[in-house]
């Protein structure tokens, strides 16, 4: 007959944690990142001044995925899952849009909607015309930026109004006599857009064919996302991970701002 079952004979425990434990709540997580990644909002930052003044030159933004639904390029590396889009919801005119460059599909450009499908954009004498009405535009008090000779200089800003109410702010670098200030007709397609940049005269945008370098029109299917709000910024130049020395790079007043 056996005796009682003394302490040193009691099975041990499995050690808890340990590096298997921790390859899956990594793995946990990486999956929750996609997930909100890809369905919900994804983070972009500003590389160049297309978007002044409305978005400066170190902002980082959150960008809203499922505000025009979820087409191959919601996805990392858009891999041909989706056909087409779904869930969709037409760009407003005015919304600020990041979207996958159509002559690459893969580079990550913003601007701003400005024509519809089946629109007819034109710039004439720095003045944006659209169905052959000239958008009203007001002068309001000038913004110091980087001139053409990337010196800090004062230059034209306007609060421009869009058909349908959209206001916002543009300026004209180079007045109203700038190298994209005079074009011909752009007639929209079906299913595409026309995007600008705010900053007028240094926006390669939609009034530059995509066989000339630029943009071109862009089709629905390239949309990535809205862009929503301003969740850090810091001054052009500055490195945003330096965070020692964010009390004087950080723009304070810019953060949380919601974009327009």
């Amino acid at each position: 007959m056996s005796g009682p079952v003394g302490l040193n004979d009691k099975k041990a425990k499995p050690q808890e944690g340990g590096i298997g434990e921790t390859i899956k709540v990594v793995v946990q997580a990486l999956l929750i990142a996609l997930v909100i990644r890809t369905l919900f909002f994804q983070p972009f930052n500003i590389p160049s001044g297309s978007l002044i003044p409305t978005l400066l030159i170190g902002d980082y933004l959150f960008v809203s995925k499922y505000s025009y639904g979820y087409s191959k390029y919601s996805v990392p590396f858009a891999p041909p899952i989706i056909p087409g889009r779904i869930l969709a919801s037409e760009p407003k005119r005015g919304d600020i849009a990041v979207f996958k460059l159509p002559r690459d599909g893969s580079t990550d450009y913003i601007k701003r909607v400005i024509g519809m499908p089946g629109d007819k954009v034109q710039m004439v004498q720095g003045r944006l015309v659209i169905n052959g009405q000239v958008v009203p535009r007001e002068p309001v008090e000038k913004i110091i930026t980087r001139n053409a000779f990337g010196r800090e200089a004062p230059v034209a800003t306007y609060r421009e109004t869009l058909p349908g109410g959209t206001s916002h702010l543009i300026i004209e670098r180079d007045g109203d006599t700038g190298y994209y200030d005079n074009t011909k007709v752009f007639e929209v397609p079906a299913g595409h857009y026309f995007m600008m940049g705010d900053n007028r005269d240094n926006s390669t945008d939609s009034r530059v064919g995509a066989d000339e370098g630029g943009v071109g029109p862009v089709p629905f299917e390239n949309f990535v996302g809205r862009a929503e709000i301003i969740f850090f910024s810091v001054d052009e130049g500055e490195a945003g991970w330096q965070f020692w020395k964010w009390p004087w790079t950080v723009r304070w007043g810019r953060l949380f701002q919601p974009v327009r």
